[in-house]
């Protein structure tokens, strides 16, 4: 705070990004201004506005809030001015999708602001503010619930909590977008992939699930990850001969979200797709805490024509850590292919289940 760069924040909506600054707020002493752009009359007022009209509107508030900052034109461009104008007020501005907010605000906001995500609650945070009993004994449920905030603080509305997210408010910012003129083909899309989680995707095999184009799937595709809803997994390849070098795999930020998607609530022993659910959730898991320590890694899964596979890699400063995941503890003893380990330097190789999993997922808070 106060040091001179604009803090921005990003995630899906939901995830507590006014929440948390509100926290950090109550904190401060200082005078705020609050704006919501999804407000009409706001986003009105932050149309181009001259120097003089955000002299009046910041007046003598040293801590500026905009929220859902990607809803404003040219937002990048009206943030700058305020930075350069007031140098002495703090900026804090949240974007449920990185859809046009970064895009808008990194060319005018190159070396004024600090940039964050925020994701659902991390197993981490569970941990450290439940301990470790919780963490355990809540394992089953957010692997069908997820863990938004309102899932987690409101356990018996967590159907009707997903069932509203997973309806067109988590990418509602992309039904405004103009090339989007299909919401129905997006709804079909997000089924398409719920139902491949773990499983390799093909643009071309959801296309014509879908009844569109290849070309309109990964522009879909595209968005829905902008919008922190999705996330790819690319297939890694350097050396061998028969590895898959355009393959991908897609996951969901929430398993809660997907399960909303498919109408799934069913608990674990009646389902056929734990095994899905148990990578998703890792995988996601890890990305938030690779993110939250700064921790940088390039993530990917590996396979070969011939079958052999990893579920899930990641590469940092050069060398591989390679992860199996196991929901049955009883498979934990699966080794990993021999011809991925002698081509590529190894870290570490780990076969994750529930007995061991907090050892690779919870971070220093």
């Amino acid at each position: 705070m106060f040091r001179g760069k604009a803090i921005i924040l990003v995630g899906a909506r939901q995830v507590g990004k006014t929440t948390l600054y509100n926290e950090i707020l109550k904190q401060r002493k200082e005078k705020v201004l609050r704006l919501n752009m999804d407000e009409t009359e706001v986003r009105e007022i932050f149309n181009n506005p001259s120097l003089g009209d955000l002299q009046r509107l910041i007046a003598d508030n040293r801590i500026i809030m905009i929220d859902e900052a990607q809803r404003a034109t040219d937002i990048g461009l009206t943030l700058k001015r305020i930075q350069d104008n007031f140098p002495d007020r703090q900026l804090l501005v949240t974007g449920s999708s990185s859809l046009d907010l970064r895009t808008k605000i990194n060319e005018p906001m190159t070396g004024r602001k600090w940039e964050y995500t925020l994701y659902p609650i991390s197993t981490s945070e569970i941990l450290h503010s439940q301990g470790l009993l919780y963490v355990n004994q809540t394992l089953e449920n957010r692997l069908i619930y997820g863990s938004y905030p309102d899932v987690l603080n409101y356990a018996l509305d967590a159907k009707e909590t997903l069932m509203n997210l997973a309806g067109t408010y988590l990418y509602k910012d992309i039904l405004e977008i103009e090339s989007v003129r299909k919401p129905a083909l997006i709804e079909k899309l997000l089924v398409a992939l719920a139902l491949q989680v773990g499983s390799e995707v093909s643009y071309n095999e959801l296309a014509q699930t879908i009844g569109s184009d290849s070309k309109t799937v990964e522009k879909y595709i595209d968005l829905l990850e902008k919008c922190f809803i999705i996330f790819r997994l690319q297939a890694f390849s350097r050396n061998l001969r028969n590895e898959l070098k355009k393959s991908r795999k897609i996951y969901f930020y929430d398993n809660g979200i997907r399960n909303a998607i498919l109408q799934n609530f069913t608990p674990l022993a009646l389902r056929n797709d734990t095994g899905p659910l148990w990578e998703n959730f890792f995988i996601s898991e890890r990305i938030k805490a690779n993110h939250y320590t700064g921790r940088y890694a390039h993530s990917y899964f590996w396979r070969t024509r011939s079958g052999q596979e990893i579920d899930y890699i990641e590469e940092s400063d050069g060398v591989f850590s390679a992860f199996e995941l196991k929901w049955n503890p009883k498979k934990a003893s699966t080794s990993l292919p021999k011809s991925f380990l002698e081509t590529y330097p190894i870290a570490a190789t780990s076969v994750v289940t529930p007995d061991n999993f907090l050892d690779y997922l919870t971070i220093e808070i």
